[in-house]
């Protein structure tokens, strides 16, 4: 899946984004600017507390637990209240700005907001860094064994546990 703009940030084109090596400060800033537009067009405000949350997302490519996000906003001096970082969170994926990885009960940062784009979650089981990868083929074939069986999927979280390049070199 690539960004919107290619062409503006070199390597940064690669399917699994995560994964490879790119100019991460122009991903993440690219990342949030369109997040900021997204939601000016949608006539809704990325307040400070949900701005942070969004950077601290973007900060790398690895999903992070409520709890990890909500230490560093009050370290930070945003409050130490649970429901503060989950409802930055909750808007941040209702907005399609981040998704919830199930396997890890954990958010990461959506690197393609504004997309359509149903991905599929490489999580590394060593180091938890998470790519999104283009899911359209998976989806197709698992819809077409849910009809098999006379079942309508309505929701569907692709996750596959594995090895990123760099924890494989390490092992």
């Amino acid at each position: 899946m690539a960004h919107l703009h290619p062409d503006a940030c070199p390597g940064c084109d690669a399917p699994d984004l995560a994964f490879a090596v790119h100019d991460h400060a122009h991903c993440a800033s690219d990342a949030l600017a369109r997040a900021e537009a997204l939601v000016a067009e949608k006539g809704l405000r990325l307040t400070p507390v949900r701005r942070r949350v969004l950077e601290i997302l973007l900060e790398a490519h690895r999903a992070l637990g409520a709890y990890d996000v909500l230490t560093r906003l009050a370290a930070e001096g945003f409050g130490n209240q649970p429901p503060v970082a989950y409802r930055a969170l909750d808007f941040l994926e209702e907005q399609g700005l981040a998704h919830r990885i199930r396997r890890l009960n954990a958010f990461t940062a959506c690197m393609h907001p504004g997309e359509t784009h149903a991905p599929a979650f490489l999580i590394c089981r060593g180091c938890d860094a998470v790519a999104e990868a283009p899911a359209a083929p998976v989806l197709v074939a698992l819809e077409a064994a849910a009809a098999d069986t006379g079942f309508v999927i309505e929701r569907s979280n692709i996750e596959a546990l594995g090895l990123c390049p760099a924890c494989q070199a390490a092992a």
